[in-house]
């Protein structure tokens, strides 16, 4: 009787302890997330970005003007964690930062390009316009902007830089455009057609006293 007892203690000792452990084991799934963080290997590089477009070296200039879109494209290399998304955005010399993208600068963390229409942002966001001025473009995943490089996950990107500008509305004439620097070349232009004729008569004066004195002389 004693042992049954004993026997019986023992099992709900058990069954109470693997119920606390399955309740510990489940707050801590809750807690961590329910997937498993993925596997680096040791000796793993950090991963990178690498812009392709446009073309890293060449000094890029973009219209603030409808129908003109801009395209930044870029490939990946030591990506072993596949980021969950990307953010794209502008940086201006001004120190303002402009999201990139239609999508307020959020982007799938595979994508390799974004489309950007500078003066639908202008037109949508004239509280912080974009200045005709100097631009670092930044792109990030799940870690930020200030992501320290860790291995197999993608490192902040800022290696671009570009220029925007906004072109001039054309003036016709007959609505009085006028060349700034074309008034003071007029004269200028008037004088230097002038001078010819006037070292022509010098030359002739000069040759017909010439003459007036040789027949004096004689």
């Amino acid at each position: 009787m004693h042992h049954q007892l004993d026997l019986q203690r023992r099992q709900q000792n058990g069954n109470a302890s693997a119920s606390a452990s399955a309740s510990i084991s489940s707050s801590a799934s809750l807690v961590n997330g329910s997937t498993p963080l993925p596997t680096v290997p040791i000796g793993a590089q950090a991963g990178s970005l690498t812009i392709t477009m446009p073309p890293i070296q060449s000094n890029s200039y973009y219209k603030i003007a409808p129908s003109e879109y801009v395209t930044f494209g870029w490939n990946f290399s030591s990506i072993l964690v596949t980021p969950t998304a990307l953010t794209v955005a502008a940086v201006g010399a001004n120190g303002n930062t402009y999201p990139v993208g239609p999508s307020n600068g959020v982007i799938p963390g595979t994508a390799q390009s974004v489309v950007w229409y500078p003066y639908g942002y202008q037109i949508a966001n004239p509280s912080l316009p974009l200045d005709p001025a100097t631009y670092t473009l930044h792109i990030w995943a799940d870690g930020g902007p200030s992501a320290f490089p860790t291995p197999g996950y993608l490192a902040p990107n800022s290696q671009l830089e570009f220029a925007m500008y906004t072109p001039q509305a054309y003036t016709p004439l007959a609505s009085g455009w006028q060349c700034a620097g074309c008034s003071g070349a007029l004269p200028q232009l008037k004088i230097n057609s002038a001078l010819p004729g006037v070292v022509a008569m010098i030359v002739i004066m000069l040759l017909s006293g010439f003459t007036t004195l040789r027949r004096v002389w004689d």
